[in-house]
């Protein structure tokens, strides 16, 4: 029987409302599946717009296999190629960010321009095709100063997503802001694993006691649903809405992406240790000063989960390594004007979620300890705590099982490969 197969099988003998058996989280071949299925075939989130803020400028990240590379090119386009040059395969550029006017290959010096096309290539001969040896482009979409790529040949429809993402975010100005940090952290677990750890906070007030200054470990807060039961989210909702801020729970139809504005705790504006301001400078000038926002929750599978507040905003993005590695990349906005030392002190803006993601990097690297032992099952999720991360193993679930039944019935129809 195929891996896929036994995974097909596997997934439709899961038991309701329980995690995944312990091959989803240690498998190799699993995992393969994940990125061929998931990885490689749904809208990622790469990077923000403000990270590419001038002609020339460049930016790189691997996906898996896929080396990819995004540029601003001189027609203000943010573009997304394959990291790899059209003549013996290096990396064209290695570095992880830079700016330059044109894009050489270090080995031969292949150069092309920033809309991926070979400027020059030396000593190739007459006959040589330039524009048949451009950079492999990928798709790739921005809205509201977010970057999302795709490396299928037919990527899903992004404009679903395209609206949720620009009536929410669009308030709080994110084009026009910058990274003041950026922290990478290597967990000791499989991706999934930092995923369900993101949608419960039943695990929240006995191991992060900065974040639970500010942040509610409420059930309504940190689900999917529940909220529009909750008259103090609801009240919340009411105020925000008044003031030309979109606030209520939407939840794509497919379970992919979700946004929601929700209160912090007491009087707290911000994700600091007194739930003071961590920026003087608001992150956009449309929003009310005298207006406590709470915070603006995203996350959108399987890449990214953002927090937006009045002064700054913190995106996550989430990159599987190995079957038992992930990396985490953390960003921390300000409005562009805003300076260090000034209107911000870095430690202060940092803290909370710098001491967040190495607790919550202990506790997946020990949820993976004990998932590797071959006597583990899983239990029941709380009903009450953890309907986040049921709904987030439905998503994973559904889409891999979509997509290698597909892959079945094409297989079927067209015979097996010579």
């Amino acid at each position: 029987m195929t891996i896929a197969a036994t995974v097909l099988r596997s997934l439709g003998a899961r038991a309701p409302n329980t995690a995944l058996t312990r091959e989803f989280y240690t498998d190799a071949e699993i995992f393969a599946l994940d990125l061929e299925h998931i990885f490689y075939k749904e809208w990622l989130f790469a990077a923000h717009t403000a990270e590419l803020p001038r002609t020339g400028s460049y930016l790189t990240l691997e996906i898996g296999a896929y080396p990819v590379l995004l540029t601003r090119a001189g027609d203000g386009v943010v573009r997304a190629f394959i990291n790899s040059c059209r003549h013996r395969g290096a990396r064209v550029c290695p570095d992880s960010v830079g700016i330059v006017s044109k894009l050489v290959c270090p080995y031969h010096q292949w150069t092309y321009q920033l809309d991926g096309r070979l400027f020059a290539a030396r000593q190739m001969g007459i006959g040589f095709d330039r524009a048949a040896h451009g950079l492999k482009q990928i798709r790739s979409e921005t809205v509201a100063g977010y970057v999302f790529v795709c490396l299928a040949a037919e990527p899903p429809d992004f404009e679903l997503t395209r609206r949720q993402l620009d009536l929410y975010l669009s308030p709080h100005r994110i084009p026009q802001a910058r990274v003041a940090f950026e922290s990478t952290i290597i967990e000791e677990g499989n991706w999934k694993l930092l995923w369900e750890n993101n949608r419960e906070c039943y695990h929240c007030a006995p191991n992060h006691p900065e974040l639970s200054r500010t942040y509610p470990d409420t059930p309504t807060v940190t689900s999917v649903s529940g909220a529009a039961d909750d008259p103090q989210i609801v009240a919340h909702w009411m105020r925000c809405e008044s003031a030309g801020l979109p606030s209520q729970l939407q939840l794509a139809a497919d379970g992919q992406a979700r946004t929601a504005r929700m209160p912090m705790l007491g009087e707290a504006v911000s994700y600091t240790m007194t739930g003071k301001p961590a920026v003087r400078r608001p992150l956009s000038d449309f929003i009310p000063r005298d207006l406590n926002i709470g915070a603006l929750l995203l996350f959108h599978y399987p890449t990214t989960w953002n927090h937006f507040l009045a002064d700054h905003a913190i995106s996550f993005r989430l990159l599987p390594l190995t079957p038992t590695r992930t990396a985490l990349t953390t960003k921390w906005l300000v409005h562009c004007d805003a300076v260090e030392g000034v209107d911000y002190d870095l430690e202060e803006l940092t803290h909370v979620w710098l001491a967040t993601n190495a607790q919550d990097r202990r506790i997946v690297g020990e949820n993976q300890i004990g998932m590797n032992c071959p006597a583990y099952e899983p239990g029941p999720l709380s009903p009450v705590t953890e309907n986040g991360v049921r709904q987030f193993v439905d998503w994973y679930c559904s889409r891999l099982e979509q997509r290698l039944s597909r892959d079945a019935v094409v297989r079927c129809l067209v015979g097996p490969a010579a």
